[in-house]
């Protein structure tokens, strides 16, 4: 094949290959924004107490059937990202939080920190909480 042709079907190939490339950056940084989202949403959720909200972001099959009346007793009063969520696999993340907290029965202040795992749902495009909601003490 002469070298004027080898030229032209490269730089054909470079042109073909470079959509392909571009149509992965772009989903992936899609796949950021919803994680963003979704760790933003789940964050509000638990900052003002509207657990049913924040159950709504846990991975359906792990989703316990209801919530458990202590979270009741339970007003979160800090929620501060430790570490911002990061891809740690393909489909897998993880963000680091610490909660503050009141038992109302009691009026004392308690803390925890809070690992969550996401997990991305390629069918849903959805990301979904696999650690569950945060292990409040409540005793």
């Amino acid at each position: 094949m002469p070298r004027s042709n080898r030229k032209l079907l490269l730089l054909l190939c470079l042109t073909l290959l470079l959509p392909l490339a571009g149509c992965k950056q772009v989903k992936e940084e899609r796949k950021n924004r919803v994680l963003e989202s979704a760790t933003s949403g789940y964050r509000q959720a638990i900052r003002w107490g509207y657990h049913d909200a924040a159950l709504q972001f846990v991975e359906p099959k792990e989703r316990p059937e209801q919530l458990t009346p202590l979270l009741e007793n339970v007003r979160v009063t800090g929620y501060e990202v430790v570490r911002s969520p990061v891809i740690i696999e393909e489909d897998k993340a993880e963000q680091i939080v610490r909660i503050e907290y009141v038992l109302r029965d009691r009026q004392r202040l308690e803390s925890l920190t809070d690992r969550q795992r996401w997990l991305y749902d390629k069918e849903t495009s959805n990301w979904w909480l696999t650690s569950g909601l945060p292990k409040f003490k409540t005793d």
